[in-house]
């Protein structure tokens, strides 16, 4: 028995969604090949468009092209050379002006000679090289008779091939393919249509698979921007469906009196910046509202979200609710607790924390607290999924580092309340490209300021061959009450890295600056064990840090001034940012230094000056993209971005916010896709199998 999202689908698709097998060319055992590129059914095979375009115009002789290179000619077939052992089968063919071999390797000579008799007319269609001198062409991509000759395409294109396919073979199943294609009613808003100069659904899948030259595979072409656009309004169209249902369920009024939050700005040494100000008013207006709010806070290093979450948190407490804010670790939820209780504490507000090293008595406490609602704002790791954790009202959920999360996970967290308020806080910059591809379905605010009194972090590449260079500074920098993070790539000796462990490192700098200045702390060690070194280091008991990347993101000691980045060419520019974010947190002159080993690869030097040039998180994460592509900058496996057949997230990123707005403005004025135009969309969904849009629509 089909899915529920199957049952609904449209008959006009039926063909589109069929067996591969039930396309010309294709059998069992090829159908399992294209699985290499993506193609399931021959919607998918429609959708892979050509990747480049052989030229097959008809040559009077291989001499006009340059090789080597296509070309197509008539030729006269002479003489066959059969092979003397292992050679190839070789037949002498002349065409208007000279004469050269077609070459096959492992070959059935009776075939060649019924396919090719001496004295016959044929166009041959292949690359042509020179080879000891003399001109061939190896494997014909055509050889048909003269009165055939019209079955080659001028122009044909070239697809992409996995193991076990050839272009002959997918452009036969793709030609089979096209014939289902059916003419749909228009999705797209008419005027973009026209400004565009776009051809409709169907009449661009053909034109863009009977290219007439290169400029048809640009991606520029109206065929193919059309196409693309299809797909990221199918995408968009997914992401704004589950924002408005989100919107349309009840929430709960969370509208503060504001006498808490005023209490807490009025102890605080310093004004916030107007980007925090506009932030924390977008979210306490949100929270205000009679829906569920799903917002992200995105923010640069040390742009001020933890502030911004405290006064989210304060206004659910002014009205008569908790708030939960959940850290990806017991490191980073004990630095959150260490930052947000003083200042809770300024407006008399319990702000607690649950981790899984909470264990008997003391766990038991702490949750007949957070059921009582003694406690009003708990701070933890995932350790306040579990089922035996129980709120008295849970108004906001405030979720630190979202791409550590999976969405299930937020949900989960959102259900301990009976309609809570989400806040997702990213410290990593997002281009926009990837925000509204990745988070469509949220609001978003924005900290594109800093703090005043954040100090500019000097940065400079050093090579580890002058690492002793650098432990002498540091030596001179502890004299001067100074401290130090040292962070190595790897805890350890790893052979596909060749990294630096960070325990040998740990050794080395004991014994060159003393015992009782250095400390370690990486991931496998146990949370009490991480909590407890970190402490003493913001005590300033230990002067040296030798970590891995667990301290990434919200550490914050302010006496820190000096970051050493060891191996930093095999870390991500946003990893490099963020760390670097660690310093410049106090009045000291801060300085990061980016150790790496010579000779630095074109890449690893990009990144790293692009480090040293600025300190503009979204100015980072933009080059990030562009060096890397968007489904490494947040890491396709667990990023949510979704991979796209046609669309290029780089280059179309004003595709993308077109196909965000056209669906906002479709689903204001038909939210249940039931007029004209939203029939047809809820087809695209279809086509696209945006099967989660479809549940959402009650679809079948």
């Amino acid at each position: 028995m089909p899915d529920a999202p199957t049952r609904g689908r449209p008959p006009a698709l039926f063909p589109l969604f069929a067996e591969l097998e039930t396309l010309e060319g294709i059998g069992p055992k090829t159908a399992k090949h294209y699985a290499g590129i993506g193609v399931e059914t021959p919607k998918d095979l429609i959708l892979t468009l050509p990747v480049g375009g052989l030229d097959r115009t008809r040559r009077d002789s291989i001499r006009e092209v340059p090789l080597p290179g296509p070309a197509t000619v008539e030729v006269t077939i002479g003489a066959h050379r059969k092979p003397k052992g292992r050679g190839p089968y070789r037949v002498e063919v002349e065409d208007a002006q000279t004469a050269f071999h077609l070459v096959f390797f492992h070959a059935r000579g009776d075939y060649l000679e019924k396919q090719l008799p001496p004295g016959a007319h044929r166009v041959v269609s292949g690359k042509v090289e020179l080879y000891d001198g003399i001109a061939q062409m190896a494997h014909p991509d055509h050889m048909v008779a003269t009165e055939d000759a019209g079955s080659i395409p001028v122009f044909e294109p070239v697809y992409p091939l996995s193991q076990g396919l050839t272009q002959r073979g997918v452009f036969k199943a793709m030609q089979s393919a096209l014939s289902r294609v059916p003419d749909l009613a228009e999705w797209a808003d008419p005027n973009l249509i026209k400004e565009r100069n776009w051809p409709s659904f169907s009449d661009a899948i053909r034109k863009t698979h009977t290219p007439t030259g290169h400029a048809d595979i640009s991606r520029a072409h109206p065929a193919r921007e059309r196409l693309a656009y299809d797909e990221l309004f199918a995408h968009q169209l997914t992401l704004s469906l589950a924002r408005s249902q989100r919107r349309r369920k009840p929430g709960l009024v969370s509208k503060g009196t504001v006498a808490l939050r005023d209490k807490v700005l009025k102890s605080l040494p310093y004004t916030p910046t107007n980007a925090q100000i506009r932030a924390i008013a977008e979210i306490t207006d949100d929270m205000a509202e009679p829906h569920r709010m799903n917002r992200l806070l995105q923010g640069d290093v040390g742009a001020g979200k933890t502030l911004v979450a405290l006064m989210a948190l304060l206004a659910a407490v002014e009205a008569g609710g908790q708030g939960v804010m959940m850290a990806p670790t017991s490191i980073l939820a004990g630095q959150h607790l260490l930052n947000l209780r003083p200042l809770a504490e300024a407006a008399g507000v319990v702000c607690d924390i649950l981790t899984g090293a909470d264990k008997g008595a003391e766990r038991r406490d702490k949750l007949a607290a957070l059921a009582r609602g003694d406690i009003h704002i708990l701070v933890g790791t995932h350790a306040v999924f579990q089922d035996d954790v129980a709120f008295a009202d849970l108004r906001l959920a405030v979720v630190d580092e979202q791409h550590r999360f999976g969405v299930r996970e937020r949900v989960r967290l959102s259900d301990k309340g009976a309609a809570a308020d989400v806040l997702v806080m990213t410290a990593t910059p997002i281009p926009r490209t990837l925000s509204l591809a990745q988070y469509g379905d949220m609001d978003l605010s924005i900290l594109d300021e800093k703090p005043p009194g954040r100090t500019p972090v000097k940065t400079a590449m050093i090579s580890t061959a002058r690492i002793d260079e650098v432990v002498a500074r540091l030596r001179t920098a502890l004299d001067e009450g100074r401290q130090v993070y040292w962070v190595c790539p790897l805890v350890e000796e790893s052979e596909v890295y060749d990294a630096t462990a960070a325990e040998e490192r740990f050794k080395m700098l004991r014994a060159a600056l003393g015992d009782e200045h250095v400390a370690l702390v990486h991931g496998q060690m146990p949370p009490a064990e991480k909590n407890a070194i970190m402490a003493r280091f913001k005590a300033g008991e230990t002067r040296v840090l030798v970590a891995t990347t667990v301290i990434e993101v919200g550490v914050d000691v302010p006496n820190a001034s000096i970051m050493v980045i060891e191996q930093a060419e095999i870390f991500g520019l946003s990893t490099l940012h963020q760390l670097r974010g660690r310093v410049g947190r106090g009045s000291a002159e801060s300085t990061c230094l980016l150790l790496y080993r010579a000779p630095l690869g074109e890449t690893a030097k990009r990144r790293l000056e692009v480090l040293r040039q600025t300190e503009d998180g979204f100015r980072i994460a933009e080059e990030d993209l562009a060096i890397r592509g968007a489904g490494d900058v947040i890491g396709t496996a667990q990023s949510g971005l979704p991979r796209f057949r046609i669309a290029d997230l780089e280059a179309q990123s004003g595709l993308l916010a077109l196909a965000q707005s056209d669906a906002r403005a479709l689903l204001a004025l038909d939210p249940d896709l039931t007029f004209e135009r939203g029939l047809a969309a809820k087809t695209l969904l279809w086509l696209m199998e945006q099967d989660k849009a479809i549940r959402l629509l009650n679809v079948g």
